[in-house]
């Protein structure tokens, strides 16, 4: 169905005064060429790549030396280089200093509403504190200093300083297994490991120190460990050979500058994991250029972040978001950071949150919208919202109810930009753009700079035909590589085996004819009844609309030579499963799709397994109800919510 009328549309002013505006007009100088719209902007970027990011340098202020060259072997994909001759540093981005040292940089709270804020000077001074501490313990580049840390401004400090040193960071939240921790810091060997004793969620403090202890012992690599007190763990649980942070940084209390190694475009500053939900998490390494130039841009010219702007993005510590949103700083904003569970008082805290610190920006994640919406709250009539310019969402697609809750209930007049990238590229392939409408359902614009298109199985471009997420072209934030992957083979055989020299990413996606784009679910969740492909999203869309279902997973079982589709459904609390309430969903379900979309059963559930970032997941579902081992249950929040997928009687019948 092709949705053809806005639910929001901006308003000249607001056009004419974004940044994305602007660049289109110097974007036209440099080209000699009318760029009267996103979509002109857009076929410029990506036909003039070497243009579009040299610009974009310019205009975003990066610091740093440029070099002449901009794109060597733009024909390979892997194996292009962009800015062959540049050196800068993330971290001195971040900390620019022309922007007023008065001004506000971080703004920190959580479930307990406990509030810090830190000072663009304060910041800086604290990162040149640790980044003496960490030199004087042997940091220096390529070496790797690890976070087990909740999403508080220690991490970010410790990241700031080391990036400035050269070394690399790597992080993971608490709410973490032991297990799940080593199956990725094994990987990067890190050299300094930074931790909390614990942290807040769901109204509880959580202590740490016990699975510190055991991390620690199994990291062979490791030199020094750093203890960070915030949610007041038994102190005796403390891990020897361990060092309190004040007592680490004790030494160096009198340093105020900061020495910034400015080393090539590519050189690593992240290691992020792929959610590990398939095997072993993917060490994906990432180059200080890519991730400053594509996040500025994502954030500069799409978000329309600038000075004095308030960014907030609900994200723990291990998850790509977090370092997405602490990039913001390099757009001159103010970063507000939150520790806790985002549902905390059925998501009002995030909401006060909002409200309380005048947030322009107010990233989430598709199920919080689709939570509070079933939660019934009416956020417009309790709080006040009148700062949020733009509610980004993301981890799912955001379905068209929810383009209409937030506009009923949320804010009428509101930028609702739904954004799609990852791990993989630590940025966005797809998302918003403050010069078009918003169109229920619809992701708004292909990021510039980024040739994005949908093939089908044969590797053709196709409009209005579900099919692949490729991108033909190679863009700046493509990963360094994979952690120990010294030839190449996984990371090629990650993004590059499908089609030859073009990146394909995953995802099961559909550009509209009037250039929106809608994603369907993953490429390995599609579901395939008879040969014709489903993507998963097709299906929850109209789930979500049945008020007895919180959330559902569909998965295709083998069966009869054929596959067929299983729903699993969790109800609302009070809620009865009864042969009224299948119907129901069945014909939801039909009438406004297709037949082949329809469940062969409908199962009713206590609970789904979800990722530690509140993704639901599909293959682990499908691997039980098969009898096959779930190969990495660490990266699961709820393993045990796998038992109850075992031996279902159901499935076992007609």
């Amino acid at each position: 169905m092709i949705n053809i009328d806005p639910v929001w549309t901006p308003s000249p002013e607001r056009i004419l005064s974004s940044h994305m505006f602007r660049f289109a007009r110097a974007a036209e100088t440099i080209s000699h060429r009318p760029l009267p719209d996103q979509d002109a902007l857009w076929q410029w970027s990506v036909a003039e790549p070497e243009n579009f990011w040299a610009l974009l340098w310019s205009f975003c202020g990066v610091i740093g030396e440029r070099g002449e060259k901009i794109l060597v072997g733009g024909d390979k994909m892997p194996g292009a280089r962009w800015f062959p001759d540049a050196r800068l540093n993330l971290a001195e981005n971040i900390l620019r200093d022309d922007v007023d040292p008065d001004e506000d940089a971080v703004i920190a709270s959580g479930e307990d509403q406990t509030r810090r804020c830190l000072s663009r000077r304060e910041l800086r001074r604290q990162v040149a504190v640790m980044a003496a501490a960490l030199r004087s313990k042997g940091v220096g580049q390529n070496d790797v200093v690890a976070a087990f840390m909740p999403n508080v401004p220690e991490t970010l400090v410790a990241m700031l300083a080391a990036v400035s040193l050269g070394a690399i960071f790597t992080s993971t939240s608490p709410d973490f297994g032991v297990q799940g921790v080593l199956d990725r810091f094994l990987q990067s060997r890190p050299k300094v490991l930074l931790a909390a004793d614990g942290y807040l969620y769901n109204g509880k403090r959580i202590g740490c120190l016990a699975k510190v202890a055991e991390i620690a012992a199994q990291l062979p690599s490791l030199e020094c460990l750093i203890i960070v007190s915030y949610a007041g763990d038994d102190a005796s649980l403390v891990p020897p050979n361990s060092v309190w942070i004040e007592d680490f940084l004790a030494p160096c209390a009198g340093v105020d500058t900061i020495c910034f190694a400015r080393l090539p475009f590519d050189h690593p500053v992240f290691v992020l994991y792929s959610s590990g939900t398939t095997g072993a998490p993917k060490g994906i390494v990432h180059g200080a250029g890519g991730i400053l130039l594509q996040n500025m841009k994502d954030q500069h010219l799409h978000g329309d972040v600038g000075a004095r702007d308030r960014y907030f993005y609900f994200t723990t510590c291990g998850w790509t978001m977090w370092n997405i949103l602490v990039t913001v700083l390099s757009s001159r904003a103010t970063i507000v950071l939150y520790d806790g569970a985002p549902m905390f008082d059925q998501g009002r805290a995030l909401l006060r949150l909002a409200e309380q610190e005048k947030l322009t920006h107010f990233g989430t994640s598709a199920k919080f919208i689709d939570s509070i919406a079933k939660a019934g709250l009416r956020p417009r009539e309790e709080f006040d919202l009148s700062s949020v310019r733009v509610i980004f969402s993301t981890g799912s697609p955001l379905v068209e109810e929810s383009y209409d809750y937030v506009y009923a209930h949320v804010k009428p007049d509101v930028h609702l930009a739904s954004i799609s990238g990852g791990t993989d590229i630590c940025s966005a392939f797809v998302l918003g753009s403050p010069l078009l409408p918003v169109r229920r359902g619809e992701i708004q614009c292909r990021g510039l700079g980024m040739a994005v298109d949908v093939f089908d199985e044969d590797g053709r471009s196709v409009r209005g035909v579900k099919g692949e997420l490729v991108c033909t072209r190679p863009f700046p934030a493509m990963p360094v590589g994979f952690w120990n992957d010294p030839d190449g083979r996984r990371y090629r055989a990650a993004y590059f085996e499908g089609f030859p020299n073009v990146w394909c990413h995953g995802d099961f996606t559909e550009i509209m004819p009037g250039g929106g784009i809608v994603i369907h679910g993953r490429s390995d969740a599609v579901l395939n009844p008879g040969g014709v492909r489903i993507g998963t999203a097709e299906i929850y869309r109209q789930v979500e609309k049945v008020p007895e279902v919180l959330e559902s997973v569909a998965v295709g079982q083998e069966w009869a030579g054929d596959v067929r589709v299983v729903l699993f459904v969790r109800l609302r609390e009070g809620a009865e499963f009864n042969e009224a309430l299948r119907t129901r969903i069945i014909q939801t379900i039909r009438t406004h799709t297709t037949p082949r979309h329809v469940p062969a059963k409908v199962i009713s559930i206590q609970d789904l397994p979800r990722t530690r970032n509140g993704k639901l997941v599909e293959l682990p579902v499908r691997d039980v109800i098969h009898g096959r081992t779930v190969r990495n249950v660490e990266a699961l929040a709820n393993p045990e919510a796998l038992e109850l997928f075992r031996d279902i009687r159901a499935l076992r019948e007609p």
